[in-house]
């Protein structure tokens, strides 16, 4: 028997084109001589839908475009699962459950509730669904398949009570978004919790970009004996289709070539990719524009934006200071001919001059500090948004994670933007997918990588004026950022006091500039936004 999963780009809200989408997958499907299709995870409204889960004009229009599928493929000889949120009772004995739909032959033959509702990182379900406790299992040719949604895999309970309701196999609905190692965890996961059972599995998973969200794809089959059977793609729509069979009451998936996965920079520039196409192309906006420094971060943005939306909708910007280096204007000009993007050049010499002049009387008797570095980081945010305002392209920031964690930006400078591409993507990691990018074809100048970094609003400056190295910097954040390590295991595995100790009162005391930095891709598995939830004002100290 053939059984699919479709690997979908759904968009929150979207009804018509999620319905749609479903539809033509399970049309192509059948066609195939597929039995059983698998959706994504509430693929019907989008994940995730967050409050818009409290509106009851939402909930009316996701029941109406599961109706509307149910009638456009009656007649089909395919069971269909279709992930959706589900109201139940009335009143006080109204709950609301992130349910499958089973569909066949034009009706509802079944439903599933999700069990195990996630409430932890970037997951909230708890604040929206009741938790369901009835395994599903239904019977098509003679083959018991049991259903699951997402977490449910993540945890034994589920599929024991799948199993010893008779299932001889699972299928997942997943809305599993990417983040580095994750395809590994989930393989691993399932073949403890699911095939450790004798039990094969298919998984179908998003694949899109959700606002700070990328999912993967990648959905995969597992044998009963926990090989990997099958793959989707990463990062792009699919159709995965394999054959389950069953003998003497077991059930299993035959292996098909599966291909290997992309190398780490491989996956995180895609993710990074397919980020920004979504949320500007989700978003209706027209373009990009980049504000291009001849240093490594914007070099890297502006190569994922080209390769994103093409270099047609994309515009960078140069705005040199009276502290910007002649190789910084000729690096960024080489890399724009290279990317054959519209490349302006911005001087804001004579808007400083104008602001410290404003100012003269007020710093009277004042010397220059980080003020004056900041007027310049404003000016040129201002300029930015003034030509997104005039032309509605977003402006792409291009502050990285090991700035924003130690606040090395400026509010209302660098930080002025739409969407911050690489705000999840620590320094050192910066330069090797520049290296990486590279090997595909050669668009960021040598230079751009090679020099040390700057950011060119005082004579002579670089970074490590006011930071550890990098190397430093990004394994201090990495470790108490990231994995919740203490000031004394970091020191204790070889970092220096003093560094750790100014690292991590940087991150405590930047909490406020954070919550006002655009929102931005999330790659890796605790990221500056949803995941990490500090207070602004704390007297806490490590």
């Amino acid at each position: 028997m053939r059984i699919a999963a479709a690997q979908l780009n759904q968009t929150v809200g979207d009804f018509r084109g999620n319905a749609d989408r479903i539809i033509e997958a399970a049309r192509e499907a059948a066609a195939l001589g597929v039995r059983v299709l698998l959706t994504p995870e509430l693929s019907l409204t989008g994940y995730p839908p967050e409050d818009l889960l409290l509106r009851d004009a939402f909930q009316r229009r996701s029941d109406e475009a599961l109706a509307r599928i149910r009638e456009a493929t009656a007649d089909l000889d395919l069971y269909l699962l279709v992930g959706h949120p589900l109201v139940e009772g009335e009143g006080a004995a109204r709950r609301r459950f992130n349910a499958a739909s089973l569909l066949h032959a034009g009706r509802i033959a079944g439903i599933c509730h999700k069990r195990e509702l996630p409430n932890y990182a970037v997951f909230d379900e708890a604040r929206y669904f009741a938790r369901g406790d009835t395994p599903f299992v239904f019977d098509v040719d003679g083959i018991r398949l049991g259903v699951a949604i997402c977490e449910d895999f993540w945890f034994p309970t589920a599929p024991k009570a799948l199993r010893d309701a008779g299932a001889q196999a699972v299928l997942v609905l997943n809305a599993s978004p990417y983040h580095l190692g994750k395809q590994h965890q989930r393989l691993d996961t399932a073949r403890a919790n699911v095939c450790a059972l004798g039990l094969p599995m298919l998984a179908a998973n998003l694949a899109g970009g959700q606002d700070e969200l990328v999912f993967d794809g990648l959905s995969f089959a597992l044998s009963a004996a926990g090989e990997l059977a099958a793959q989707g793609r990463a990062f792009e729509p699919d159709l995965l289709v394999v054959e389950l069979a069953a003998e003497g009451g077991r059930a299993d998936i035959a292996r098909q070539a599966v291909a290997e996965l992309p190398q780490l920079e491989a996956q995180v520039y895609g993710a990074l990719v397919l980020g920004v196409r979504d949320y500007i192309g989700k978003n209706g906006f027209p373009g990009a524009i980049i504000g291009l420094s001849g240093g490594v971060d914007s070099a890297l943005v502006l190569a994922i934006a080209v390769d994103a939306l093409g270099a047609d909708k994309v515009r960078a910007v140069m705005m040199p200071s009276p502290y910007t280096a002649e190789i910084s204007w000729i690096d960024a000009r080489d890399m724009a001919h290279r990317l054959g993007v519209r490349y302006d050049e911005l001087p804001i010499g004579a808007c400083f001059d104008a602001f410290r002049a404003t100012l003269a009387q007020e710093f009277h008797g004042l010397p220059e500090d980080t003020t004056e570095e900041n007027l310049q980081a404003r000016i040129r945010g201002t300029l930015l948004m003034a030509l997104s305002n005039k032309y509605g392209s977003i402006v792409l920031t291009t502050g990285n994670k090991s700035e924003m964690a130690v606040g090395y930006a400026t509010l209302y400078g660098d930080m002025a933007g739409g969407f911050a591409v690489i705000k999840d993507i620590a320094k050192t990691l910066v330069w090797r997918l520049c290296r990486w990018r590279n090997t595909v074809s050669d668009v960021i100048p040598e230079r751009i990588i090679t020099r040390p970094p700057s950011a060119e609003l005082k004579p002579g400056q670089t970074d490590q004026d006011s930071l550890p190295p990098y190397e430093t910097l990004d394994a201090i954040v990495r470790m108490y950022m990231e994995e919740d390590r203490s000031v004394d295991e970091i020191v204790a595995a070889g970092h220096p006091a003093d560094a750790v100790a100014r690292v991590v009162r940087l991150i405590q005391v930047n909490e406020y500039k954070r919550r006002q930095a655009p929102v931005g891709i999330r790659v890796t598995h605790r990221a500056f936004g949803r995941d990490w939830r500090y207070p602004i004002t704390s007297k806490f100290r490590d």
